[in-house]
C-alpha cells in the first residue's frame, strides 16, 4: 500500500468510527466521547509501529464497531478490506455470551491471537487503564477498578512478545494500580 492509500485508509476508518460512535460516551466520570478511546488506541498503535502498519491503525479506530455498533464483518471488508476486518473480528467479544464468559475467553484467546491482534489488544488495555486512572466510572467501587486492572494484566500476559513499546506502556500503567486506592481516599475526604 502506498502512502496515499495508507493515509486514505486511516482517515476513512477514523471518519467511519466517529460516525458509528457519535452518541456513545465513556463510562468515566467525565463521560468523554467514546471516539476519544478509539482514537487513543489508534494513536498508540501508530506510535508503537512508527506508522508502518496503516491497516492496524485503521483497525484501532474500528476495533469496537462490530462489538458495540452492530457493524458486520462483511461491511468492514467492503469498506476497509479483509485485513482490517479480520483484525477487528479477532479482538471482538461475542456479546451473546455472559460478561464473565467473555472476560474469561479474552484471557484464553490472547495467547493464540495473531501478533497484530495482540498489539491491538495491548493498545486497548493501555487506553482502558489510562481511563480508569484518570476518569473512572463513578459507580465502580475500588474493588471493581482493582479487578479490572488484574483482569487486564491476565489478558496482556498472553499478548507479550509483540511490541516492547506497548508492553512498557502497559507495565507503567499497571504499576500505578496503587493510585486507585489513593484516588478513592482523596475522593472521600
Amino acid at each position: 500500500m502506498n502512502g496515499n492509500d495508507a493515509t486514505l485508509l486511516v482517515v476513512r476508518a477514523a471518519h467511519f468510527a466517529a460516525e458509528k460512535h457519535v452518541g456513545q460516551r465513556r463510562k468515566g466520570e467525565n463521560a468523554e466521547p467514546y471516539f476519544n478511546h478509539v482514537a487513543d488506541v489508534a494513536v498508540r498503535i501508530a506510535e508503537a509501529t512508527e506508522g508502518a502498519d496503516a491497516a492496524l491503525v485503521a483497525a484501532g479506530y474500528l476495533h469496537d464497531t462490530i462489538e458495540d455498533q452492530n457493524v458486520t464483518h462483511a461491511e468492514l471488508v467492503a469498506r476497509f478490506g479483509l485485513d482490517v476486518a479480520d483484525l477487528v473480528a479477532e479482538v471482538t467479544d461475542d456479546k451473546r455470551l455472559a460478561k464473565p464468559e467473555r472476560k474469561r475467553l479474552q484471557i484464553e484467546h490472547a495467547a493464540h491471537a495473531s501478533p497484530r491482534a495482540k498489539m491491538l489488544k495491548l493498545a486497548d488495555k493501555c487506553s482502558n487503564l489510562t481511563a480508569i486512572l484518570g476518569s473512572p466510572p463513578p459507580d465502580w467501587p475500588l474493588l471493581r477498578r482493582q479487578e479490572y486492572f488484574e483482569w487486564a494484566h491476565a489478558v496482556v500476559a498472553g499478548c507479550r512478545g509483540v511490541n516492547p513499546r506497548l508492553e512498557a506502556q502497559f507495565d507503567a500503567l499497571y504499576a500505578r494500580r496503587g493510585d486507585l486506592a489513593l484516588a478513592m481516599t482523596e475522593a472521600n475526604v
